[in-house]
């Protein structure tokens, strides 16, 4: 018997609903990534932590770098596209650096000098799960240790939601943005 990944409908389960209830909507609507999250209730209360809130220790720019890189790293379009539409706007992302996010290296030109530092680390975490001396280095003088602990914490949770949207094959949503080609 083949269990796939699909999305919930409503109505939920009550105790899916109450979760559900917190996480954020527009106008009702609640992504199919959530609704997808929503299948265990235990992944939907304690998989995700939720790194998006006004407590980070990272400016939203910086949040934004982690989570666009590591979907593209991990080539979740559904997840890039929507931080692409709903936060690059206010994280101050020029569509170069949108590109480059996808396209680029962490040396691109259209990075400024500590984004390259903080695409590089992305990139080493996601291919290799440590830095080099030299970007631990680079690392740990431009970001204190609250702030370090949160990027690597952004890292391996939007790894996870790579994995979810695309083992299950997620469609993007209507208003995400795609994958440049060029």
């Amino acid at each position: 018997m083949t269990q796939n990944l699909i999305p919930l409908e409503a109505p939920y389960p009550a105790d899916v609903a109450k979760v559900l209830a917190t996480y954020p909507t527009t106008d009702g609507y609640i992504l199919k990534l959530f609704r997808t999250f929503a299948i265990s209730t235990r992944f939907l209360t304690k998989c995700i932590p939720n790194l998006l809130d006004k407590e980070s220790p990272l400016s939203l720019r910086d949040r934004e770098i982690v989570i666009l890189r590591v979907t593209a790293n991990r080539n979740c379009e559904y997840e890039w596209g929507v931080h692409v539409s709903v936060f690059s706007k206010a994280a101050t992302l020029t569509a170069d650096q949108v590109r480059a996010s996808r396209l680029g290296t962490a040396t691109d030109s259209a990075w400024q000098d500590g984004d390259q530092t903080l695409v590089g680390v992305v990139d080493a975490l996601c291919s290799e799960g440590r830095l080099s001396d030299i970007l631990q280095a680079a690392f740990q003088m431009r970001w204190d240790p609250a702030q370090q602990l949160e990027i690597m914490a952004l890292c391996g949770t939007y790894q996870t939601i790579s994995f979810v949207a695309n083992v299950a094959q997620l469609d993007g949503e209507a208003f995400g943005a795609k994958f440049p080609t060029t």
